[in-house]
C-alpha cells in the first residue's frame, strides 16, 4: 500500500516513515525541509520537496494516488504560539485545510493526524484519558483541537476516516541508529539535557523544585519516538480494517521527574550535566501522565522502548557525536 508522510523528514516524521518502510509499505515523504533534514530521508522512500501552504504542490504530490496520508507538518513551540498566533493559525489550521481538501480531491480517504496532549490543558485528574475535558492553555494546543474538530466534520461529510494521535512527550531516537539528523531547535527536556552533557550548552535550567511531587520537580510522561511511530502504522491498519475513525492517547503511563531524568542522564552518559534550579514557568502543571489503555485495547499497542534508560541511551548515541571533549 502507498503512504504519503507529510512532514516525514522531521524528528518524529522520519521515525514514522521508517516504521512504514519496515512494515513493507511504499512510502513517499512530502516536506518543505524548514525543520526537516535531508539526512533523515531514506533511499527506499520517494521524496517530494513541497509546502502544505502551496495547495498546487500538494495536488501534484497526491495525484499519484495513495491509500493513506500521515499528517505531521506543524509548528509546535507552545510558547511561540502565544506570541505569534497568526503564524500558528496559518501553518497549522490553514495548512491542514489545504491537506484535507487536496486529499479529498485525490480520493485519499484515510488520514493519521499528529495531535497533542496540549489539547487537554491543566489536568483535572490523572492519568489523563481521552474523555478528559479539552481546555488548551496555549494557542498551539488550540490549533490541534481545532484540527481534530475539522477531521470530525470531514469524516461525517466526506467519509474521510482519521486517527488523531495525542502525543505526550516524545523522546529518544531509533535504537538501531538509522536516523542521522538531530532535531533542530529542540525545546523538550531530554535533548536539552543531552546538549548539556555533550558540552553544546553550559548548563540547563530546572524550572521549579517546590511542586507537590516526590522530589519537588515536574513529572512528565515520556514515550519513545519509535513506539509513537509504530502506533501510526497500527492506527492506519485499524482504519483499513474497521473503516472507523479513532482518537487515542500515546504515553508510557509512567511519570518521570525532571530531577530523575537529569540524574539518570549523569549516570548513563558519565557526564556531570550542570543544572540550575530557577523559578517556575507559568502554566507548567506539576504532573502529566497519560492513560494509553485505549491505544492498547484498539491497536494492540504497547511501548517497547519508553523506559527511562532506553530513552536516554538512544538519545545520547546521537548527541555524543557532537561531544566537546
Amino acid at each position: 500500500m502507498r503512504i504519503l508522510v507529510i512532514g516525514g523528514a522531521g524528528y518524529i516524521g522520519s521515525h514514522v516513515a521508517r516504521a512504514f518502510l519496515d512494515r513493507g509499505y511504499d512510502v513517499t515523504v512530502f516536506d518543505n525541509l524548514q525543520t526537516g533534514l535531508r539526512e533523515n530521508l531514506f533511499i527506499e522512500a520517494e521524496f517530494v520537496h513541497g509546502d502544505i501552504m502551496r495547495p498546487e504542490q500538494l495536488r501534484e504530490a497526491m495525484a499519484g494516488g495513495f491509500d493513506g496520508c500521515i499528517h505531521l507538518a506543524a509548528l509546535k513551540a507552545a510558547g511561540l504560539s502565544m506570541l505569534n498566533p497568526e503564524i500558528y493559525a496559518e501553518a497549522n489550521i490553514a495548512g491542514t485545510i489545504n491537506i484535507l481538501n487536496q486529499a479529498s480531491a485525490a480520493a485519499i480517504s484515510r488520514v493519521i493526524f499528529s495531535s497533542s496532549a496540549a489539547v487537554y490543558g491543566t489536568p483535572q485528574y490523572l492519568p489523563i484519558d481521552e474523555e478528559h475535558p479539552k481546555e488548551p492553555e496555549n494557542f498551539y494546543g488550540f490549533t490541534k483541537l481545532e484540527i481534530e474538530r475539522l477531521l470530525g466534520w470531514y469524516d461525517q461529510l466526506k467519509e474521510m476516516r482519521y486517527a488523531a494521535i495525542r502525543y505526550f512527550n516524545a523522546a529518544g531516537y531509533d535504537v538501531s541508529g538509522r536516523i542521522k539528523g538531530l532535531e533542530l531547535h529542540p525545546e523538550n527536556l531530554l535533548p536539552i539535557v543531552m546538549e548539556t552533557a555533550a558540552g553544546m550548552r553550559p548548563k540547563l535550567s530546572i524550572f521549579g523544585d517546590d511542586y507537590p511531587t516526590k522530589d519537588g520537580s515536574c513529572i512528565r510522561d515520556y514515550v519513545h519516538v519509535s513506539d509513537l511511530a509504530e502506533a501510526h502504522v497500527s492506527a492506519f491498519e485499524y482504519i483499513v480494517e474497521h473503516d472507523k475513525s479513532i482518537t487515542v492517547n500515546l504515553g508510557s503511563q509512567t511519570g518521570v521527574s525532571v530531577f530523575e531524568m537529569v540524574e539518570r542522564a549523569r549516570v548513563l552518559t558519565g557526564r556531570s550535566v550542570s543544572a540550575d534550579v530557577t523559578g517556575r514557568r507559568r502554566g507548567d502543571p506539576s504532573e502529566l501522565v497519560a492513560s494509553s489503555s485505549k491505544a492498547r485495547e484498539l491497536l494492540g499497542w504497547s511501548p517497547k522502548y519508553s523506559d527511562i534508560d532506553t530513552l536516554i541511551t538512544s538519545t545520547w548515541k546521537m548527541y555524543e557525536k557532537f561531544t566537546n571533549h
